[in-house]
């Protein structure tokens, strides 16, 4: 595909979430959060854990386990959890299909906005050889007081990329994501593409504040330039 952009686009930015949308990593990690939670006494599924943590910190995920459970899980369970998604993204982690051809074709600047620690966002994408596409213009949700579905680490990658909120777009794959862009006053898409996307849920994405929703990374480019018209005309 062309690149194409104008000096007055009324977009400045592209922000993309990692997990599930560059990389298709939720059932990876999401198996692993629950075989580490269900060994150290807490039985879940990772069906349950997809429901209940997905877009959301290991922080956040294990402050609410330890209320529901009355004690703390060991100090290194996040060092744990975090081995074992290694491990299993060096053996079987995949790019999101056609992600290279879509950002090929973006000629606006983009970043990485993702509530997982440094080191799982560096692992994922050194992975699928995406980390150079992205550095240093990656965030994370341990730089900000509060993950998704806050608007801190999106208000945060607008900052460090000096530019306007509502001059952002939004790439996400799940409900606090995407309620922290919109509470950011970002624009927001909907990707239900990951192999942990279930029939419908495209549909809960735009019930959630999506503007749109889309299954394919090679839709992603023209997208872009129609949410582009949009913000002009308003």
């Amino acid at each position: 595909m062309k690149k194409t952009r104008h000096d007055k686009d009324p977009l400045d930015l592209v922000i993309f979430d990692c997990d599930g949308v560059l990389v298709d990593s939720e059932v990876i990690s999401c198996r692993a959060h629950a075989e580490n939670l269900t060994r150290h006494g807490y039985p879940i599924t990772a069906e349950q854990v997809l429901d209940r943590f997905l877009g959301r910190s290991m922080r956040q995920a294990t402050l609410e386990v330890e209320a529901e459970m009355g004690r703390s899980l060991p100090d290194d369970f996040h060092a744990q959890v975090y081995a074992e998604i290694f491990r299993l993204f060096a053996a079987s982690l995949e790019a999101t299909p056609h992600i290279d051809e879509a950002l090929a074709a973006i000629a606006l600047p983009v970043c990485v906005a993702s509530s997982g620690p440094p080191e799982k966002i560096s692992a994922s994408l050194n992975r699928v050889g995406l980390y150079n596409r992205f550095a240093p213009h990656i965030f994370s949700a341990v730089q900000v007081p509060n993950g998704k579905p806050a608007p801190d680490l999106f208000l945060f990658a607008a900052e460090q990329m000096q530019t306007t909120p509502a001059r952002c777009l939004v790439i996400e794959d799940s409900l606090p994501g995407i309620a922290g862009a919109v509470a950011a006053g970002m624009t927001v898409l909907g990707f239900h593409g990951g192999s942990h996307c279930r029939p419908g849920y495209g549909d809960t994405l735009r019930a959630a504040g999506a503007v749109t929703t889309f299954d394919d990374m090679r839709q992603l480019p023209g997208l872009i330039g129609q949410i582009g018209a949009q913000v002009a005309v308003i």
